[in-house]
């Protein structure tokens, strides 16, 4: 059953109750490999449940417009404190809703529509926000963009310099939603100043890696940072936006009043909890684990011949290009879905099929990492996940419905919070 117990809701709906525990039901019984997916703590789950979802509070700690703040300043406070210290920032700002409008509050602070932006194309890995065509940044700003050689599929830090000496961009992002490889935050930084822009390091992916010390920091080299508070940082579904201080009152005033209005405190008390949870040693262990579970999954992958974008990864993140297995990464992707592995569809550097039938496969190990899986399983994973891409090409299903049931046979040694 679902942990916490939900009692009150299961009586008063039973409809959604029963939802809810199918759902917490699904995660327990599947590997989960959706890079950007993972499981919270139950304490984090306690703390989005709270009473605190009651209270409106526009404005900030100490300047707000609604009467009542004396619990909620304290607690919105508390999760700055720890954000800074964990990351080692002059400011924070924790009231984001999500990622896409903590990044569309970096343009509204620091750019005017129309102005040239920068930032990795979303077919190479980068994310919708960082100024592709049909986002709200490729629409109201133009946008320049980036990509990765074909022949490694890393990004070529000559060809970004070039681009932005031509371009002279007002803001420049770094980071993606599709990167298997270290981010190269002082080549970037050296960029920007270089050509007078703002670099923004988009770190939503690997923050939790960064907090544990298992990827470099920009601290120090990006004057603003943007970061969701999920994937690998472990917390609730929000955002924060981090910077030195000379940015820090832009960002601020283009949070609120320039995009949002009251912050949602229940997830501003998980956010909190789930900072003091990543400024432990046992989290610490936590995210080097998950980029060793990553970099075993990988190379277990290419013995059984499989083509990774740059060959490999150094991250938590997989991205699989199935062209030399005959299969498109959609009909992949259900069908492992089926045999109890799931992960997404994904777009390949220089793909020729379409987006939502591309060629590729995104996978990671945030989520797998915290249930406790370790190297010596990612062979067998990844054996599984041949295996089910090979029944599908050939219409198996008696296979995958088998992988699922040993799927969940080995999960079931495997605790997950939220799930008793």
């Amino acid at each position: 059953m679902h942990q916490p117990p939900i009692p009150h809701l299961a009586s008063a709906d039973p409809e959604l109750g029963r939802l809810v525990e199918a759902e917490a039901e699904r995660q327990h019984q599947k590997i989960r490999l959706i890079p950007s997916e993972n499981y919270v703590s139950a304490a984090v789950l306690e703390a989005t449940g709270t009473v605190l979802t009651n209270k409106y509070s526009e404005g900030y700690p100490g300047r707000r417009y609604y009467e009542g703040q004396q619990v909620i300043d304290p607690v919105e406070r508390l999760a700055v404190r720890r954000a800074k210290e964990l990351f080692g920032v002059d400011h924070a700002n924790v009231q984001p809703y999500s990622g896409s409008p903590a990044n569309l509050a970096v343009y509204l602070a620091f750019c005017q529509p129309g102005d040239t932006v920068m930032g990795m194309a979303l077919p190479m890995g980068g994310h919708l926000t960082h100024g592709w065509s049909v986002s709200a940044t490729g629409r109201w700003f133009r946008s320049v963009q980036y990509g990765v050689r074909q022949d490694t599929g890393r990004v070529d830090m000559d060809e970004v310099r070039d681009l932005a000496l031509a371009e002279r961009p007002k803001v420049i992002f770094c980071g993606g939603t599709a990167i298997p490889r270290t981010i190269d935050f002082p080549a970037y930084a050296e960029i920007a100043r270089e050509v007078g822009a703002v670099l923004v390091a988009d770190i939503a992916h690997i923050a939790g890696l960064i907090a544990g010390g298992a990827h470099p920091s920009p601290v120090g080299h990006a004057q603003v940072i943007s970061t969701t508070t999920h994937k690998t940082l472990r917390g609730p579904r929000g955002a924060m936006l981090m910077s030195d201080a000379e940015h820090a009152s832009a960002l601020d005033k283009a949070v609120f009043p320039g995009l949002q209005g009251g912050p949602h405190n229940h997830t501003t008390a998980a956010i909190a909890v789930a900072l003091r949870e990543a400024a432990t040693e046992e989290f610490r262990a936590y995210a080097h684990a998950v980029v060793a579970n990553a970099r075993a999954l990988a190379e277990a992958l290419v013995e059984r011949g499989y083509d990774l974008v740059s060959g490999g990864t150094d991250n938590h993140l997989i991205l699989v290009d199935l062209t030399n297995r005959g299969i498109g990464g959609k009909p992949a992707a259900r069908a492992l879905d089926r045999a109890g592995i799931e992960l997404n569809y994904n777009t390949v550097p220089f793909d020729t099929r379409k987006p939502f039938d591309p060629s590729g496969i995104r996978l990671g190990t945030p989520a797998i990492t915290t249930r406790g899986l370790g190297v010596e399983q990612m062979p067998r994973l990844a054996g599984w996940i041949d295996e089910a891409i090979r029944a599908a090409d050939r219409g198996e299903d008696a296979v995958l419905d088998r992988i699922a049931g040993e799927v969940r046979e080995l999960l079931a040694g495997y605790p997950m919070p939220g799930w008793a």
